[in-house]
């Protein structure tokens, strides 16, 4: 087996030097050049299995060879040298192909680090490319044959050959942490740890502690030394769940280690470096949550480099029958479970407000109901339009005196609907123009009448409309309803 080859460009003597002594050591060839028309020369005659190269040079930009590298047909990992601070250019070359980047001054740790990453990128490359069988033998875990799905896993495909962090977006249940574990699984790093952390769940105190790790006795309870998340992810890949939830004292230590790749553990004096992949992922809109201040412009920028969105279910529902299936073998594995033709009929006929997860959740219950593993369309129990679920909800709770038209008009509709054919209702009342922002509209003053008397208790409003917390949640992002400031 061939020694692996470095390209290293860059116009600076003693850093090319300094870069030189340090790959040789390691037991790599390296080639150096100080321009971009030497490093394509370079380029056209030998293969290699890295290329470093500087953001500046005396005869263009590093970031026009990233990008020139980036469409070769068998292109190898590419690595940027940027100046202190210079945030801004290492975002742009992530986001033109660049696999990695590197501040001035270098560190060399990191830097051994960052060639050791991108050599197992070359070695697994060749095979993953030119056999198919090794490409399908990975098991993913995002199911669907559907276009949008073929189109999601290949993205992924892509993202997985990169360092760059990764912003997942998509409704909740939607299956955000399954794209993160297949993006893992396709990476160079898919070896090492994959830590899913959800950011919602930790208590503001122990956040940092929790991240970061901390020395015996840095506090009350501290009786031994402890490793944060990024220490058990070295190597490997960090999630951040509901990314969002972040308070902002965190976001700006977490900011610091992303930047630098050093933690410092609660009570050390001195930081220690990782070798982390940041992958975040959230329900909410991050543009959003940064124009409203609870979320640092800084930080979004680090993190949504690339984004990923994940569709709803509702739009790919051709993928309902394998991913059922898929979800009855797990559900019932002494068993097999089935989907009679109407109760599929059904599920494709359903919006999911609850993606993948509702899914899951409704055959589950299906499965108590049915006969013999054999699942009907009553053994669903499925709501047969958001307008039942509204009519419920206000004959559960009563609206304002203002309302009393608004909720004589929704009664009308629904029943209307829930006879299977809509009655005339034109000698009573005037139609609406727009009847799904006209129903919105009534689900909106609903919630809204239902948080206020729970004086904005999310969990307390859902029990009280007789619907789940996540689907509160869903509708008061769907509906733009946010707490009072």
């Amino acid at each position: 087996m061939s020694t692996p080859r470095i390209l290293i460009v860059d116009d600076e003597a003693d850093l090319r030097e300094l870069l030189e002594i340090t790959l040789i050591r390691m037991g790599l060839d390296v080639d150096s050049a100080d321009t971009l028309t030497a490093a394509r020369g370079y380029l056209q005659q030998q293969k290699y299995a890295l290329v470093l190269t500087d953001m500046r040079l005396p005869d263009g930009q590093g970031i026009d060879l990233v990008c020139e590298i980036a469409a070769m047909e068998k292109s190898p990992p590419v690595a940027v040298i940027t100046a202190f601070g210079s945030a801004d250019n290492a975002v742009a070359a992530l986001k033109a192909g660049a696999f990695d980047y590197l501040s001035k001054p270098v560190g060399l740790e990191q830097l051994r680090t960052m060639v050791r990453t991108a050599l197992r990128i070359s070695e697994k490359a060749p095979a993953m490319a030119g056999n198919a069988r090794a490409r399908t033998s990975i098991p993913l875990r995002l199911m669907g044959e559907s276009e949008v799905m073929q189109a999601l896993r290949a993205q992924i495909a892509k993202l997985a050959r990169s360092m760059a962090p990764v912003a997942i977006s998509g409704e909740s249940g939607s299956g955000k942490e399954l794209a993160a574990r297949d993006i893992h699984a396709q990476s160079a790093r898919s070896d090492k740890p994959f830590i899913a952390v959800n950011c919602g769940a930790i208590p503001e105190a122990l956040m940092e502690a929790e991240f970061f790790g901390y020395r015996k006795g840095a506090f009350t309870g501290a009786s031994e030394d402890r490793d944060g998340f990024f220490q058990a992810a070295h190597g490997g890949t960090l999630l951040l769940d509901e990314v969002a939830d972040l308070p902002l004292a965190m976001q700006v230590k977490l900011l610091r280690a992303i930047q630098e790749r050093r933690v410092r553990k609660v009570g050390a004096t001195t930081e220690e470096p990782v070798d982390v992949r940041i992958i975040s992922a959230t329900h909410q809109n991050l543009h959003a949550c940064v124009q409203k201040g609870s979320f640092r412009q800084d930080l979004y920028y680090r993190l949504n480099v690339i984004e990923l969105s994940l569709p709803p279910l509702r739009e790919r529902l051709a993928d309902i029958g394998l991913l059922s299936e898929a979800i009855l073998a797990r559900l019932s594995p002494g068993t097999p479970a089935s989907l009679a033709p109407d109760a599929l009929a059904a599920l494709r006929s359903y919006r999911f407000p609850g993606n993948v997860r509702e899914l899951e959740n409704i055959l589950e219950r299906a499965l108590a109901f049915a006969n013999n593993g054999k699942i009907e369309q009553e053994d669903l129990l499925l709501k047969v339009s958001e307008t039942s679920v509204l009519q419920d909800v206000l004959s559960a709770t009563p609206l304002p005196a203002q309302n009393t038209v608004a909720r004589q008009e929704a009664a009308a509709i629904t029943s209307g609907l829930s006879d299977g054919a809509p009655k005339d209702q034109g000698a009573e009342m005037a139609l609406p123009g727009s009847l799904p922002d006209h129903l919105d509209q009534i689900e909106r003053d609903v919630i809204r009448r239902a948080l206020a008397r729970t004086h904005f208790n999310r969990t307390q409003a859902a029990e009280l409309l007789g619907i789940s917390f996540r689907q509160l949640r869903y509708r008061m992002q769907r509906l733009n309803i946010h707490e009072p400031e």
